[in-house]
């Protein structure tokens, strides 16, 4: 499950593969997947001016969303480096004139050098800024797609673990859907920032490898 709306599934598949993981299709979600059933769900045949790349491109026609330049129902954000600030005036000003504002995720620029990911918080606080409108979110730690990506799987909730790095979007997003959580410190998070929150996960781990499958509560 993947707040990245860039790739296709077959495409998270592939670079998988490359890391040595073997998945298939089914078995991966992404917030460009929710966000194509949920524009599907809430508003049918709609239209989406749309600021992302391939993967949310995809999602959207293959939900039935028409793409188009002029008068949208929907601005749709999701990560890209080929939209250009242009691009972005055009959808403020669609948002001006009516058009609901949606975003894949919230997810933080790492703040490091040489990133190549300006990271798309800070775009959506930008179009946010310039149109005074809050944008509905769709990816972790949305119950949207968190419930999204359960059914997807086939899976009820108390059937359910969400394993991640993050706790602001994994983990929350478990706990505020009642799924055990399993935080690994090999990504963004960190033991010492865990006093932090007011949620906390079910297991904490160094990594992966760390977890012992089945788990007790399987």
């Amino acid at each position: 499950m993947t707040n990245n709306s860039q790739r296709t599934s077959l495409e998270v598949v592939r670079k998988l593969k490359g890391l040595g993981i073997k998945v298939e299709a089914r078995h991966v979600y992404t917030s460009a997947m929710a966000t194509g059933k949920f524009l599907r769900d809430q508003s049918p045949d709609s239209t989406a001016y749309v600021l992302g790349e391939g993967g949310l491109l995809s999602s959207l026609h293959e939900n039935g969303i028409t793409l188009v330049n002029t008068d949208p129902e929907f601005v749709v954000l999701g990560e890209g480096r080929n939209f250009t600030l242009e691009m972005v005036q055009r959808a403020v000003d669609m948002i001006l004139a009516g058009a609901k504002f949606i975003t894949t995720n919230r997810d933080p620029s790492p703040k490091k050098p040489g990133w190549n990911n300006l990271g798309i918080a800070a775009t959506t606080a930008m179009i946010e800024e310039a149109t005074g409108r809050k944008a509905f979110v769709t990816g972790k730690p949305s119950p949207v797609m968190m419930r999204s990506a359960r059914k997807f799987l086939g899976l009820e909730t108390s059937e359910t673990t969400v394993i991640g790095d993050t706790m602001e979007t994994d983990i929350q997003g478990g706990v505020q859907m009642g799924y055990k959580t399993i935080l690994v410190l090999s990504g963004i998070s960190t033991k010492e920032r865990l006093s932090y929150y007011a949620f906390k996960p079910d297991l904490i781990a160094s990594s992966v490898d760390e977890i012992e499958f089945p788990l007790a509560w399987w």
